[in-house]
């Protein structure tokens, strides 16, 4: 190919959208089709008759590479069994040959709920599968420390159960497009190798993507900071509005904080272990004094188990497999000298960034970012302390600086202005419909919107009433339900309180409507999907199994977006 085509093609690709690209995919190959050209027909055959694709998903990004996957194979004559690792039968695993999975990560390195059977069935003892041949693709989040841990162990316990690696294991960032479409490549490539395996001599070994771009570091100026709590209430919740001129985001996204820590608890560390904070140590590409490591850049709260496992080893005892601060780990089972502390350092993770749905848009607040936290408690052996971001964000003043950066969630989007939209978000799950509502609000949307909110009680925890009920009267919203659960005699939440408005809602849906839910992903979310698939039997007339088709129907649809923790 002439060097100027090839510069105006990779000038094309590096801007292409995945669905440009897919499209690009199709109508080249169907110019070929035409062409004729049975030499390349030949060469792209592929000597694989089935595979089976799995995907493990919470926010639905597995599923559609692995749905990627399936339909360029198909196009290549393969037969394709694709599959939610939730309905995967895994009696099923020794018959298969060519084994394709997609798993995200989440929290601390877990697989996420519907892959979770999986996961646990493949640390089993005894597995022995000597005749499939796999790839794993991991998807995460470079900000956490174990980002595509759930992804990997899947890669680790298919090798150590005797599965042949044909395709390396694939780790990506955020914006997985690039990285997940170089995978699903490489995996075509080697099904049309003889017998469906590499050429090359050497097994696959996996690999680890580079980070798709560096996140911008914005510095926002605290503008104000409110609990939305009322006196009595005993709670809190903070609106915090910070200015930040460059700051660039959607509704619908979210910003990270990577809070300092405690400096009286990094003194009391340093003091313990007897070094000094001064001194500059070396941890992977990065120098800094001890004193800074521990201000800002390691987490010395609630250590993982697997972390405390490292400690023990370092310091030669046995230590109960538990979640820890590190000074307190130190004060029972303190380090012999200064080296080893070094040794100690350097099995932490990096300080994990808090993320919050933004709850302001650009096109009412411009420079501006909101965002709702609420003070998050934990006991550690009967203790109470505060969350280490909350607790951080509690001693915040007006026009001090904080750090943030903005992360992108395209699958959280509003759909087009005459678009109906409900909206289900109790607690700081009301957040990023903050930002919906404005948003709707300021670009005239023609779409009805639909506000489902949950909290303790009316009097003292209605979060932003003042303001939703302004949107109630001048129209932007045109149904609220509030649910206050302990306002009740008996439990009384969001469910229940859809459960209520059943006819309704399932008109709006069944008619285009669009389901967001943000919030805590467990009772709340559970119990959310759980009520909404029941309204779709009971309003539609069908059974269970008919409702879930619907309901799955909505999701592939995009119209049912989640997004909870």
């Amino acid at each position: 190919m002439e060097e100027l085509k090839k510069n105006i093609l990779k000038e094309f690709v590096a801007t292409a959208t995945r669905e440009e690209l897919l499209w690009i995919s199709g109508y080249v190959q169907s110019a070929l089709d035409r062409l004729g050209n049975n030499t390349i027909a030949s060469e792209i055959k592929p000597s694989v008759n089935k595979i089976t694709v799995l995907y493990g998903t919470e926010t639905g990004n597995s599923k559609k590479v692995s749905t990627d996957l399936a339909a360029l194979a198909k196009k290549k004559g393969i037969q394709v069994k694709l599959q939610g690792l939730e309905q995967y039968r895994l009696s099923d695993i020794n018959r298969e040959e060519y084994l394709f999975v997609v798993m995200s990560t989440q929290g601390e390195g877990e697989p996420p709920e519907a892959g979770k059977k999986f996961y646990d069935y493949l640390h089993t003892d005894g597995l022995n599968f000597p005749n499939i041949k796999y790839s794993v693709l991991a998807l995460g989040d470079t900000s956490y420390p174990l980002y595509c841990k759930a992804g990997e162990d899947v890669d680790i316990q298919l090798e150590k159960a005797g599965a042949k690696r044909i395709a390396p294991l694939q780790k990506t960032d955020v914006d997985y497009d690039i990285p997940a479409n170089e995978w699903i490549e490489n995996v075509l490539t080697v099904l049309s190798k003889p017998n469906g395996v590499p050429t090359a001599e050497k097994p696959a070994v996996p690999v680890v993507a580079a980070k798709t771009k560096e996140k911008i570091i914005y510095k926002g100026t605290l503008l104000s900071k409110v609990n939305l709590h009322a006196k009595g209430s005993g709670r809190t919740t903070w609106h915090i509005e910070l200015l930040s001129d460059d700051v660039a985001y959607e509704a619908g996204d979210t910003i990270g904080i990577v809070p300092p820590n405690n400096k009286e608890e990094v003194a009391k560390i340093i003091a313990i272990a007897g070094v000094k904070g001064s001194d500059i140590i070396a941890i992977k590409n990065d120098e800094d004094t001890i004193e800074e490591w521990l201000n800002k850049k390691l987490c010395i709260n609630y250590l993982h188990e697997t972390v405390v496992k490292k400690y023990a080893a370092i310091i030669g005892q046995e230590i109960p497999a538990v979640k820890i601060d590190l000074l307190d780990l130190l004060k029972v089972y303190p380090v012999a000298d200064k080296n080893q502390f070094e040794e100690v350092l350097k099995i932490l993770n990096k300080q994990t960034p808090r993320l919050y749905n933004i709850a302001s848009t650009l096109t009412t607040q411009s420079g501006e970012v909101h965002i709702t936290v609420a003070r998050d408690e934990y006991a550690v052996n009967g203790v109470t302390k505060a969350g280490i971001c909350s607790a951080y964000v509690d001693t915040l003043q007006e026009n001090d600086t904080v750090e943030f950066f903005v992360q992108k969630n395209k699958r959280f989007r509003l759909p087009a202005g005459d678009k109906d939209i409900v909206m289900v978000g109790p607690g700081t799950g009301i957040a990023p419909f903050r930002s919906f509502l404005y948003e709707r609000d300021a670009t005239g949307a023609a779409g009805k919107n639909w506000l489902f909110f949950g909290e303790e009680h009316f009097t003292t925890d209605f979060l932003y009433q003042t303001e939703i009920q302004g949107w109630y009267n001048t129209g932007v919203l045109n149904k609220i339900n509030v649910a206050f659960s302990k306002d009740h005699h008996v439990v009384y939440n969001v469910h229940h309180k859809m459960k209520e408005q059943a006819i309704e809602l399932y008109n709006w849906l069944n008619n285009g409507a669009y389901f967001y839910l943000c919030g805590e992903k467990a009772p709340m979310g559970v119990e959310v999907e759980k009520t909404l698939i029941e309204i779709i039997a009971e309003q539609g007339k069908t059974d269970k199994e008919e409702a879930l088709k619907v309901f799955n129907k909505w999701k592939e649809e995009g119209r049912y977006i989640k997004d909870v923790y």
